[in-house]
């Protein structure tokens, strides 16, 4: 008995795994689910969504075994930026064009969205840059290097056009450059700049019709009948869940076809629908939990590599879960932005959960770091 309690806490520490943030992320894949299926009809969605749901799970506890402190070297973040670099602008001979943007590969069985994973290699870079230069921050051509790297990987996202994933890279580099430390002034500086030079397009370059596609995206409301229709039935699907929701299966903005594309997208309206503010009080806690933790695990990474990977993790999550209510609820554009672990598809889930295995991964050598390491680090 005690050679097997030993081996089951020897079994439990190289795992490493966080089980609260697990446990917290289990109830929200749920709410997911059920919403696609809700126990009404067969969902083809449901299915294919629990195959995705069993292999991202299988991938994050691989991951979770590996030591990723290789992932600090140079030569490992240039071959990431060179090969994501590569992947994107295949796509721009070999993708599929779904909606009007061309960002898919399409596999026959399956496609694939190279734009979630890329989302990871900007963490990494960013983490590898700033944890290089923390001393000497202060400068301003941090902001605009680092701002190279990510803009290369957002405007071949942006060109796809895919607006919604350009959005959230650009909030991962802004939110990774207050975390690093960098000079609020020198930052201010950089934003006037870009919205002078936004001014002078708007002013003297963009034709009427692309003014007026700008206006559409930013206040869809403005034409329920075309841009801002599905907006539009979201945020009635939101409003009549009302207290306690309508029951399971008994959405009819989502049921009744009303509300379009509720298993991705709108995820969140079909489901508030349903369970109403009471529901989305007990999402909105799983959330919390779930950023929190890796939050916390980030403040204990070995190094600052690994601080402002986690770092960058929760601004990637809180970013998509923002932007995606937001467009909800008809506060923000809609961007086609999912919901993290609720909406259906596989290439997000694989990134969200590659994200957290990674995380996983470097909790196996969470102890601080000694100092001749960091400054070591410093100097690679």
């Amino acid at each position: 008995m005690n050679a097997l309690k030993r081996e089951v806490r020897r079994w439990y520490s190289a795992v490493s795994i966080d089980w609260i943030l697990f446990f917290s992320i289990l109830p929200i894949l749920g709410a997911g689910l059920v919403t696609m299926n809700s126990f009404v009809g067969t969902s083809p969605f449901f299915e294919r969504q629990l195959v995705w749901v069993a292999l991202s799970l299988m991938l994050f506890f691989a991951l979770s075994f590996i030591d990723f402190r290789f992932l600090r070297r140079t030569s490992v973040q240039v071959a990431l930026f060179l090969i994501s670099s590569l992947v994107l602008l295949a796509l721009f001979v070999f993708g599929k064009v779904v909606k009007g943007s061309q960002s898919w590969f399409d596999f026959g069985f399956f496609s694939f969205q190279p734009s979630d994973p890329v989302k990871l290699v900007v963490i990494l870079l960013m983490a590898k840059y700033f944890s290089r230069r923390h001393i000497e921050i202060a400068n301003i051509r941090h902001i605009l290097v680092s701002g190279f790297y990510a803009l290369v990987i957002f405007l071949l996202v942006f060109l796809q056009p895919d607006f919604g994933s350009a959005l959230v890279i650009f909030l991962i580099w802004l939110g990774m450059v207050l975390v690093s430390g960098i000079s609020k002034k020198h930052l201010s500086g950089v934003f006037l700049v870009g919205a002078v030079g936004f001014l002078l397009l708007w002013s003297f370059v963009f034709a009427p019709y692309q003014q007026q596609r700008i206006i559409s995206f930013l206040h869809p409301l403005a034409d329920i009948r075309g841009a801002g229709y599905n907006a539009y039935q979201s945020m009635i699907a939101v409003g009549s869940g009302q207290m306690l929701g309508k029951g399971i299966g008994y959405g009819t903005q989502s049921k009744l076809k009303f509300l379009p594309e509720y298993e991705t997208d709108f995820i969140f309206a079909a489901f508030a629908e349903e369970w109403g503010f009471v529901g989305i009080l007990g999402l909105f806690l799983f959330y919390g939990i779930v950023i929190w933790r890796i939050l916390h695990n980030a403040l204990h990474g070995a190094t600052n590599f690994e601080i402002l990977y986690g770092s960058g993790l929760a601004i990637l999550f809180m970013s998509h879960f923002i932007v995606n209510i937001g467009m909800n609820i008809g506060l923000l554009p809609v961007t086609g932005i999912t919901a993290p672990f609720m909406s259906y598809g596989g290439s997000h889930l694989f990134a969200e959960f590659i994200g957290l295995g990674i995380l996983m991964g470097m909790r196996r050598y969470r102890r601080p770091a000694h100092k001749e390491v960091v400054e070591k680090e410093i100097v690679i």
